[in-house]
């Protein structure tokens, strides 16, 4: 995934990404007094793509993580699962929170919030979100990066 991320984000325009990598326990499992997945699993990944000179850094904290990369420490995170990675995009700026596919032969861009059933044909949904993917997929597809 480390792989994928960073020749991604390098071809949207970001040379050399750093990448910062969250832990899945706590505390990034406090040394492993709650949980050894990073000792055992997260660290050895990173180590693996940093011997491919890929920047990649943690396991961190997610709860530290993400404030750094709102402050720009990281120019994209790697979280270990869906909603850890979505509350904090949620929470900073949900009107313009995207989802963008790596991997694909192609550009693919989506709205983060979902199908919004319950709001539908009530003609409250505002349009922010599928703004921005298709800002964001516009300009991946035309060079322009992120």
């Amino acid at each position: 995934m480390l792989e994928l991320i960073h020749t991604s984000i390098e071809e949207w325009g970001i040379p050399s990404p750093k990448i910062g990598v969250a832990s899945i326990n706590p505390h990034a499992g406090d040394g492993g007094l709650l949980g050894t997945e990073e000792q055992m699993e997260i660290q050895p990944a990173i180590e693996a793509a940093r011997n491919k000179n890929i920047n990649a850094v943690g396991p961190i904290s997610s709860d530290i993580l993400f404030h750094q990369a709102i402050q720009g420490v990281y120019d994209v995170t790697l979280a270990m699962y869906h909603d850890q990675g979505h509350i904090p995009v949620k929470v900073y700026g949900f009107e313009k929170s995207i989802s963008a596919n790596l991997g694909l032969p192609f550009v693919r861009t989506s709205v983060d919030h979902g199908t919004a059933f319950d709001i539908a044909g009530l003609g409250i949904a505002q349009p922010k979100s599928m703004i921005e993917a298709i800002t964001v997929a516009v300009a991946l597809c035309t060079g322009k990066g992120l």
